[in-house]
């Protein structure tokens, strides 16, 4: 089997922080669920952040997150297709 997979990392941070309901994460946390490095997390994390899709908030050695579930998914093929029907479709089984 190949190298690659279905989503990007960008995707599977996200996805992660929404299966955590917004709770107190740690990149470390992020990192070892997504299977990438903690450093790619807050790479992830602050592009997340910059173009408005979360909302990072600080609380001791943790951070909790808003997802804005509203922003449409960047790619010109899913034009009009907001984040929010990605994360719906890929937690079904949840």
């Amino acid at each position: 089997m190949g190298d690659w997979t279905f989503l990007t990392n960008h995707a599977q941070v996200l996805l992660c922080v929404a299966g955590s309901g917004g709770d107190h994460l740690t990149a470390r946390e992020i990192a070892e669920n997504v299977r990438i490095t903690e450093r790619a997390v807050q790479r992830i994390l602050d592009d997340l952040e910059e173009e408005g899709y979360i909302s990072r908030f600080r609380d001791g050695r943790t951070n909790r997150y808003e997802i804005h579930p509203e922003r449409p998914m960047r790619h010109p093929a899913q034009r009009g297709v907001a984040v929010r029907d990605l994360i719906e479709l890929l937690t079904l089984s949840e």
